[in-house]
Formats: C-alpha cells, sequence, structure tokens
C-alpha cells in the first residue's frame, strides 16, 4: 500500500540527486567533498537515511547551494514567504549549475551597487535625478 502523504526523505534524496547530476558530480565525488561515505550519500538520495543538520550543512556546501534550502527540502526549517531575497533564490534555484548562479550574482550585486544612492530611500530625502550622462529613451518611433 502506497501513501498518498509525500516522502519528504525521498523527495530530499531525489532533490539532492538533482543537484548533484546538474552540478556533473558522480556519487563517489560529492562524498568525497561532503566529506561523508560514498554508501551514506547514496543512502539519502535514494531517501533511506534522514541526514543530520551537519550533514546537509557539508552536502549543500558541495553543491554550492544554501543550507537553509537542503533544511526546508527536510522539513527542519519552514520555507520563507515568496518575495524574499532575490540572492536567496538564485542560489536555492535547482535549474542552475553553480558556474551560473555565479555570475547571476555577480551581475546581480553589481547593478544593485550601481544603482544604489546612499541618501535614497531616507524620509526626507529628495527623488533620485537623473544625471545629465543617462540616457532618456522615448517611444519606438518616436525621432523628435
Amino acid at each position: 500500500m502506497t501513501s498518498v502523504f509525500p516522502d519528504p526523505w525521498r523527495e530530499l534524496g531525489e532533490f539532492i540527486r538533482e543537484q548533484r547530476s546538474v552540478a556533473r558530480l558522480s556519487v563517489r565525488r560529492l562524498s568525497d567533498m561532503a566529506g561523508i561515505s560514498n554508501p551514506y550519500l547514496s543512502q539519502i538520495e535514494r531517501g533511506l537515511r534522514r541526514p543530520s543538520a551537519e550533514i546537509l550543512q557539508q552536502i549543500a556546501k558541495a553543491l554550492e547551494l544554501s543550507a537553509e534550502t537542503l533544511y526546508v527540502r527536510a522539513g527542519i526549517l519552514d520555507a520563507k514567504e515568496p518575495g524574499g531575497d532575490l540572492t536567496e533564490a538564485i542560489l536555492a534555484d535547482p535549474h542552475l549549475n553553480a558556474e551560473q548562479k555565479h555570475t547571476l550574482l555577480r551581475i546581480y550585486t553589481s547593478f544593485r551597487r550601481e544603482h544604489t544612492d546612499p541618501d535614497e530611500g531616507r524620509p526626507g530625502s529628495p527623488p533620485s535625478t537623473p544625471r545629465p550622462d543617462d540616457a532618456v529613451i522615448g517611444p519606438v518611433g518616436d525621432q523628435t
């Protein structure tokens, strides 16, 4: 008889396996990077073992994920409400590999630095004004 309730440990293991695949790591390589045995990682991926928070943290570090992502999947932490920090969303995205995540984060933080005025957003401060070198682009076809 199969259960109608999801098995969080099996789902966690499947997620770890998917992330390992995306990172193009073998079970042996990931287990070495995480400092755990090859059979133990295999059992985690199949949902047969319930890893501790410390083991999840080691696996997350090896996969270049946030430990929080694995904690949520394991049911150790509650998921955050949508609309959280974009950095966390990029890090948690299972469809991006480590290099893609790193590139997106680098671009995102450079844009944030480039467009952050230290006085902007403070009560009583005037809205930011465009610099003279900022291009103003009108509607398409507007050549005046």
